[in-house]
């Protein structure tokens, strides 16, 4: 089903608000449950309302529990239901991850293609106004590495409705992951129900061949497509940006076929650099194109430390914009000394507080 008809735009948070509602009268199977659900925040405002519409038959808070509320949620998925489960935070999925590894995801293959579990678990990462080591982690990486389980990770409104869409009518389990700030990010969202594919990347930004392929996850997308279109007006630099948008199923032939036509790869996530996406993208096109690659792939992740809790601490923990235009410049041989440079610098500096996407910024976290 392809995204079609009227559009308006909506919020990232209000897409997927819309998505489970809009789910959720289609479907009398489908429920809503997690810690938070039906409160006034109404977990960053993508739940508001839904216990007012279909009642607490179909809409619940649920208790800090949440290993055993997992398996209550894939019980009631292998029964019929299609649960959409809350964890608020992705390091709060990880009291789940015997549930969700070793029974959501493995009962479908132990039962020989005839039981299926469909369950969405919508988890949360990112930075942001002291979250610290507990609560902006992204922890991704861990669970794609399990066989089984999809996991996505829309960047935009309008795939954040069609890929939650899209994992709800999955027969199996899908982790759906969002940053936090991209909650408030504005984009033209179809108002019909449509599905965004899953194990899919998507070219947002064409580029010249002998440029850079510059492939991304979540948020970090944004910040790239700021720096390419920095890049073009200051730099006469047209490089090509691929939104990976799911690592499990990863679509390394998408990726491929971009770096096969630039010569060069950039890889930006959102998480820490050992045992991530995108250790795993580079080692597969060393080992599948590395006749393709012009110079050695380069990656940008989060320091294999800690995340601070401290502002301070903070500010120098994560890249951003000019780190990957500095990588871009490096990979093409391009000095800091060219003339556009310093231009190029002026506009990607941040205004106002660095934990927060942009100056009036007022949550909610």
């Amino acid at each position: 089903m392809h995204a079609e008809g009227r559009v308006r735009h909506l919020t990232y948070a209000a897409a997927l608000r819309e998505a489970l509602e809009q789910a959720m009268s289609a479907d009398d199977s489908v429920i809503v449950i997690g810690e938070g659900v039906p409160d006034p925040k109404a977990i960053f405002g993508t739940t508001a309302g839904l216990l007012e519409r279909f009642g607490p038959q179909r809409v619940f808070d649920m208790p800090l529990s949440e290993n055993g509320m997992t398996g209550t949620c894939i019980g009631a998925a292998i029964c019929g239901m299609r649960p959409v489960m809350i964890h608020q935070r992705i390091d709060f999925a990880l009291l789940a991850m015997d549930q969700m590894v070793n029974n959501a995801a493995k009962w479908h293959y132990m039962f020989d293609g005839k039981a299926t579990v469909p369950l969405v678990v919508r988890t949360i990462i990112g930075r942001g106004w002291g979250q610290g080591p507990q609560h902006s982690q992204g922890l991704y990486g861990l669970f794609a590495q399990v066989p089984g389980l999809k996991v996505v990770m829309p960047s935009t409104p309008r795939d954040a409705k069609g890929m939650l869409l899209s994992a709800i009518k999955d027969p199996n389990p899908v982790l759906f992951i969002e940053h936090r700030w991209l909650h408030g990010v504005v984009d033209d969202v179809p108002i019909d129900l449509y599905e965004s594919p899953i194990g899919e990347a998507r070219v947002v930004r064409e580029g010249l061949p002998d440029s850079v392929t510059i492939a991304s996850l979540s948020y970090a997308t944004l910040e790239v497509i700021e720096v390419a279109k920095a890049l073009s007006r200051h730099m006469n630099l047209e490089v090509e940006v691929v939104d990976i948008r799911t690592v499990r199923p990863l679509d390394y032939p998408c990726i491929a076929k971009s770096v096969r036509k630039t010569g060069r790869l950039l890889v930006v996530e959102p998480a820490f650099e050992s045992g991530g996406i995108s250790g795993e993208l580079i080692c597969r096109l060393i080992l599948d194109a590395f006749d393709s690659l012009k110079v050695p792939p380069l990656r940008i992740c989060l320091p294999d430390h800690p995340v601070p809790t401290s502002p301070y601490l903070s500010e120098n923990y994560y890249p951003g914009p000019q780190e990957i235009a500095d990588s871009v410049m490096h990979i093409m041989q391009i000095p800091k000394t060219h003339e556009g440079y310093m231009n190029l610098g002026r506009a990607l500096k941040r205004e106002g507080r660095h934990d927060a996407p942009h100056r009036d910024f007022s949550g909610p976290f």
